[in-house]
């Protein structure tokens, strides 16, 4: 059990929400921290995220970056290119990686957490990320903990519980823990329903898949899975 209120870093998608979930299964949640940083998934992600914390009964706060849209170029913002499609891991999928934006967004939520009284923050990043997200890594979570650590008088510690996990593994933990899958959002592209196709939601059919868990969501489109990409 944590001794310490945790604020969560939940942007409404399969694996914030599971990390939510497992939180407060751990201790007090004062906070589901969301960003609005101008993607275009932006919308459907924070309605989900909103869905959850009040159906448990916890507060939820987004905070606007609305700075994104002008200084970085990335597919996956408004204005950026499409939204590539295939195996997550994909190199292709580079063309989604937002600037340092996990870590914009650690040090906004160190300076919520030192405001609030609380030490420790939690995000959700997994082992899936890695190849493409290197503000996903675990040596970059070192490394943005010490900061943040230093940088406050509350000492906060970053809590990232599904570091070494994938998204299978996952997708078993918020079943353990109850979670509503069909109220999260994965789909880049932001549409009415997921379209099936992009990186996102390949990974999110997939981790179901394998997790042998049934899948809540409507896709526009589910032709068979492409292959992991080789290591380079």
């Amino acid at each position: 059990m944590s001794s310490t209120p945790s604020i969560v870093l939940l942007s409404g998608g399969m694996d914030s929400v599971t990390a939510l979930y497992h939180a407060r299964e751990e201790g007090e949640v004062a906070l589901g921290l969301s960003f609005d940083y101008g993607s275009k998934h932006n919308q459907r992600e924070i309605a989900c995220a909103a869905w959850h914390c009040s159906a448990l009964g916890i507060k939820h706060e987004i905070v606007k970056l609305d700075f994104f849209t002008g200084l970085f170029e990335s597919a996956l913002l408004q204005g950026g290119g499409a939204i590539p499609e295939g195996h997550y891991a994909e190199a292709s999928m580079k063309q989604t990686v937002v600037p340092f934006r996990n870590g914009i967004m650690l040090a906004v939520a160190a300076g919520v957490a030192e405001n609030a009284g609380s030490g420790r923050l939690v995000i959700a990043a997994h082992s899936g990320d890695h190849a493409i997200y290197p503000d996903c890594r675990e040596a970059f979570m070192q490394g943005m903990e010490q900061a943040v650590r230093e940088g406050t008088y509350a000492r906060v510690e970053i809590s990232r519980p599904f570091i070494h996990l994938d998204k299978a593994a996952i997708a078993r933990r918020g079943a353990e823990l109850g979670v509503d899958f069909s109220q999260t959002w994965s789909c880049y592209k932001g549409g009415a329903v997921h379209c099936g196709v992009c990186g996102t939601c390949v990974e999110r059919r997939e981790a179901f898949l394998l997790a042998g868990i049934a899948d809540p969501t409507t896709y526009l489109a589910t032709p068979p899975l492409p292959t992991l990409p080789p290591a380079p």
